[in-house]
């Protein structure tokens, strides 16, 4: 018989069921994904089996502990987060997202949002610090909610003072004149997502009133030519169909006290055929600039429901063999 080995856990003043779950539900993931006997008596959670299993439990039972200990309920992704940090052996590194002190408050949001992976604690650091940020990688990673909290928020501590929010229609060529309806009919499907993140984030009556006084703008990427961008955060989303002209173009906008927060997702390109998109290359074209910062998202940060994460996978491998079949690899330049 194999060495076994057990390990108790206090949950201290920590709540069970915002570390267990409802109805267990956490508790049932670590289950099918270890072998180990795992226990959950009243404020203490009992571990037997292998060593290695256990020490590994015991860290992922830690970092768990950790997050409740903030007053975060702990979610089915975040318990599948923390499996993939320890197993990976990157404990470290989700111990210190857990216990970042570096992190500034979101300030004056209608909920409470904080980073949940490390590369997401990277991102509002970034925007934090830089004036120009690009984040890429699949959905579902908070490229885009995160900018926006991060905008209401220097907005509410009146750090700017105005929000450009900004998509490339690219369904209708940036051409919008042949769309029935006004302008706001016209722009309003490739831009809805934008309004989605604004509506969960601030109260439907002061979104309205910042958007009919003009300090949050929603516009095509197109109605950004010729401005100047003073004290102001503008969040490009779906860099992915826009060229490296439009990006020049947009970048070039920015004034005094400005910044630039940019989101895409590079294998989800729109654009003709004839076009390149310009996240495929502005890695290489910035890359000797300073102040300008470039976080990668994988499918680990992936904070939507589980599925997504596996289904983005089985993507990523499908499309790997693919492209083997037509031997034309190609991959995009970043610092």
């Amino acid at each position: 018989m194999s060495e076994q080995s057990t390990r108790r856990i206090e949950l201290g003043e920590v709540s069970p069921v915002s570390v267990f779950g409802q109805n267990d539900a956490n508790l049932r993931i670590i289950r099918d994904l270890f072998g180990s006997r795992i226990v959950a008596r009243g404020t203490e959670i009992l571990l037997e089996g292998p060593p290695g299993e256990i020490e590994d439990l015991a860290e992922i039972f830690e970092r768990l502990l950790s997050v409740a200990g903030q007053g975060r309920y702990v979610s089915p992704s975040d318990v599948r987060y923390a499996v993939r940090m320890v197993r990976e052996e990157n404990g470290q590194a989700l111990e210190t997202l857990n216990g970042d002190n570096e992190l500034r408050p979101f300030h004056g949001l209608r909920k409470n949002v904080v980073p949940r992976t490390v590369k997401q604690a990277e991102y509002v650091r970034a925007i934090e610090s830089r004036d120009i940020i690009f984040a890429i990688g699949p959905a579902g990673t908070g490229k885009t909610y995160l900018a926006m909290a991060a905008a209401l928020s220097a907005l509410n501590r009146r750090e700017i003072e105005r929000i450009h929010l900004v998509r490339p229609a690219v369904e209708a060529g940036e051409s919008l004149g042949f769309l029935p309806g006004d302008f706001t009919e016209k722009v309003g499907p490739y831009l809805r997502p934008l309004y989605d993140a604004l509506h969960d984030l601030m109260p439907l009556d002061r979104v309205q009133k910042y958007l009919d006084n003009g300090t949050i703008e929603v516009a095509p990427l197109a109605y950004m030519r010729g401005r100047t961008l003073n004290r102001s955060i503008v969040i490009l989303d779906e860099a992915q169909n826009t060229t490296l002209l439009q990006m020049k173009m947009l970048l070039t906008r920015l004034g005094n006290d400005a910044k630039a927060i940019v989101t895409g997702d590079d294998t989800q390109i729109d654009l003709e055929r004839t076009e390149e998109s310009a996240l495929l290359k502005i890695g290489y074209v910035l890359r000797s600039i300073e102040g300008i910062h470039f976080v990668r998202f994988g499918d680990e940060d992936v904070v939507r429901h589980h599925l997504v994460q596996e289904i983005i996978q089985a993507f990523d491998e499908f499309d790997g063999r693919r492209d083997r079949k037509k031997k034309t690899p190609s991959s995009p330049d970043y610092p």
